[in-house]
């Protein structure tokens, strides 16, 4: 009977054990589960801030391929996607920007409606007469010199005469030969001038000075698809980039999107709060944009020298670290929050007016 028991007893405990067992196995594959659901949870948020999906290597490839790359643009009215390419300078056509109204074209209006020769009446004409001017007094009568004196001076000019008739000849062949060689000389400086080095400059998705700008990817892929008339159409590889694109593939990279929208804000923030980043990437694209759109004001506002140009070049020395950053950081204080900001505000004002955007 004794044994009865302990044999019982045996068993229980080994259910006992088995079933500490189970729940540990259970408790683990929970644990595993939740620390799955977590990485779901934080590679949608990742994807979430990225743009909601990341670029397949097949997509860098052709972009790396057509040299084009997808740009997103964020400004006070929307985000929009659109393309730029850098060229060099003697392989681009600049766009054609439409000729706007002149503001004061009204003062020339009336300075042309003016009529020289309309008859105006005065009142007391006389008072307006011209007088006329006293008759110059007669000359007074040359004295008679000496003989010897005229027989002389008579010889020199007959002198004069026989001798400068070759004379004046070769002066006026030797000052012309060397009119015509400093002539020459202008032209080869000025041509030199002419004949400079390309450069690579920037071309974006527009369209008679207005940036094409798409509030969907799927609105851009379908215009690239297009016959549709834009800058871009002079690229070399338009026509690779216009069979291969796909929705899939329009994924902009970080150094490709750009937040004009939240730089005034940003400057109105403080020296402190300044975003070095969003600065110096909203003056990248708003130089592009300038002069790939023809927008002479932003393109004085950003040159170097200006008040903005230096706002940059502090940003980049403190960011730089070391003597020279902290340098850097004193003279970024001397520069005023406000009129920066008011400065990037006309600024972005000027791109959004030249903005044309389509869904």
């Amino acid at each position: 009977m004794e044994e009865e028991l302990d044999a019982v007893e045996d068993v229980d405990a080994e259910v006992a054990v088995q079933d500490e067992a189970d729940v540990a196995d259970v408790v683990e594959v929970d644990d595993e589960a939740d620390a799955d659901d977590a990485d779901a949870d934080d590679e949608a948020d990742f994807n979430e801030e990225d743009g909601g999906s990341e670029r397949s290597a097949q997509a860098d490839a052709m972009w790396n391929d057509v040299r084009i790359e997808p740009v997103e643009l964020a400004l006070p009215k929307g985000v929009g996607y659109t393309l730029r390419a850098y060229r060099l300078s003697n392989e681009l056509t600049p766009t054609q920007v439409d000729e706007e109204e002149d503001d004061f074209a009204i003062l020339d209006r009336r300075a042309a409606d003016d009529d020289d020769e309309r008859v105006v009446i005065l009142e007391n004409a006389e008072l307006f007469e011209e007088e006329e001017e006293p008759a110059p007094a007669p000359a007074p009568a040359k004295r008679k010199g000496k003989k010897d004196d005229s027989d002389e001076t008579a010889a020199a000019d007959s002198d004069e005469s026989d001798e400068s008739p070759e004379t004046d000849e070769t002066d006026e062949a030797e000052a012309g030969a060397e009119e015509a060689e400093a002539e020459d000389d202008e032209d080869e400086d000025e041509a030199e001038e002419d004949e400079e080095e390309p450069e690579e400059v920037p071309a974006f998705l527009s369209h008679h000075g207005k940036l094409l700008l798409f509030r969907s990817v799927e609105g851009l892929v379908e215009f690239v698809k297009s016959d549709a008339e834009h800058d871009l159409t002079q690229i070399d590889t338009w026509e690779s980039l216009k069979s291969r694109i796909t929705v899939s593939a329009v994924v902009p990279t970080d150094e490709n999107r750009y937040e004009l929208d939240l730089v005034v804000e940003n400057l109105r923030g403080g020296q402190d709060a300044w975003d070095t980043d969003l600065l110096l990437a909203a003056g990248e694209a708003a130089r592009d944009l300038a002069y790939a759109l023809r927008l002479e004001p932003v393109r004085t506002a950003l040159a170097a020298g200006s008040p903005l140009d230096d706002l940059d070049e502090g940003l980049r020395a403190a960011a730089s670290g070391g003597v020279g950053g902290f340098f850097a950081k004193r003279r970024l204080k001397k520069i005023g929050a406000q009129q920066a900001a008011l400065g990037w505000r006309t600024i972005i004002g000027k791109i959004s007016a030249a903005v044309d955007w389509r869904d």
